[in-house]
């Protein structure tokens, strides 16, 4: 469990014998820490010797569907931190799914939390059919290495605008990688048949996870 703002959240760990990190991650605004795949995400980054925390936000753990404030969801965030802290020394990074990957990332830029970076799983750049970059705008404050896992056919962060993001926030003195997972939408479905890659997103996805940490961490 997580000692949540306002009362436990529930909460899962994966600690493998050989982890050199471990990555708190939140889970997007439709599902809870308990998810297919909030858990594929975890088995898969474990497989590569990352360790992660998941947890569940207040209006999840309260069977709500609207989503908590942002407030409230940055201060679980760093809630699920402090918990991370106390059951590891590992270098710690940041991230999530979808909408738990953007207040990780304003948990980040609004608490100033100490973190060693921030992986995103779907960035969600825009609502499904208004593009725009609005959601990104206060990363440019963010001095830590970013790494955005994103599918080409993600509705949520339209690709020409999401490289442009990126481009704009790789600089000399801050790592912002983008890695696109071929045919993969928004909740990682895939296109079997049309696919470069193996058809395991979620291996694919921890592989370039455990580069960008060990780039972070050198």
């Amino acid at each position: 469990m997580v000692p949540g703002p306002d009362g436990p959240l529930s909460a899962g760990l994966e600690l493998p014998v050989a982890a050199r990190a471990l990555v708190v991650l939140a889970h997007g605004a439709g599902a809870g820490y308990r998810h297919a795949n909030m858990e594929n995400i975890a088995l898969a980054f474990a497989a590569r010797n990352l360790a992660t925390l998941r947890f569940n936000f207040p209006f999840m753990e309260a069977g709500k569907r609207r989503v908590d404030s942002r407030s409230v969801s940055i201060n679980a965030i760093a809630a699920a931190l402090e918990t991370a802290h106390a059951v590891t020394k590992l270098p710690v990074f940041l991230g999530g799914h979808s909408f738990g990957g953007r207040m990780a990332s304003h948990a980040v830029f609004e608490l100033g939390l100490d973190v060693c970076g921030l992986i995103f799983c779907s960035f969600p750049l825009h609502p499904q059919k208004k593009p725009g970059v609005d959601r990104a705008t206060h990363l440019e404050a963010v001095r830590l290495p970013m790494l955005f896992l994103s599918g080409t056919r993600d509705a949520l962060a339209e690709r020409v605008l999401l490289e442009e993001v990126v481009a704009s926030l790789a600089t000399s003195q801050r790592k912002a990688e983008l890695h696109w997972l071929d045919t993969a939408d928004h909740s990682y479905k895939i296109l079997k048949r049309q696919r470069v890659e193996s058809p395991d997103v979620f291996a694919e996805m921890a592989g370039v996870a455990a580069r960008f940490v060990d780039q972070c961490l050198d």
